[in-house]
């Protein structure tokens, strides 16, 4: 699925990654893999992917992180345990984002 979607977007003029890391500094210590984010598109747009029952304010919470070490604006987070995938997709803000 998602080698076909990164010949998809590649097609667009868009890049795929997956699975990036990213670091997390604390009180001057880094941990280069801390955090495992799904997808990353173009640089500009993050893409976290579910399967549960319902999403939950840690979700939320885990995109913002992303999108904040990131410095993105906004990211979507996709629960595919729905009987409708548009009920599934949440958009998700970086509130603290400024260009």
């Amino acid at each position: 699925y998602q080698d076909c979607l990164a010949i998809e977007l590649s097609t667009l003029g868009l890049s795929l990654e997956r699975e990036k890391t990213l670091p997390l500094k604390y009180r001057g210590q880094s941990i280069e893999n801390a955090y495992r984010l799904d997808l990353l598109i173009d640089q500009r747009l993050l893409v976290e992917l579910k399967a549960v029952d319902s999403i939950q304010p840690i979700h939320r919470v885990q995109v913002t992180t992303y999108l904040k070490l990131l410095h993105l604006p906004l990211g979507l987070l996709i629960n595919f345990n729905v009987p409708l995938i548009k009920d599934g997709i949440t958009r998700v803000l970086n509130l603290d984002f400024q260009s």
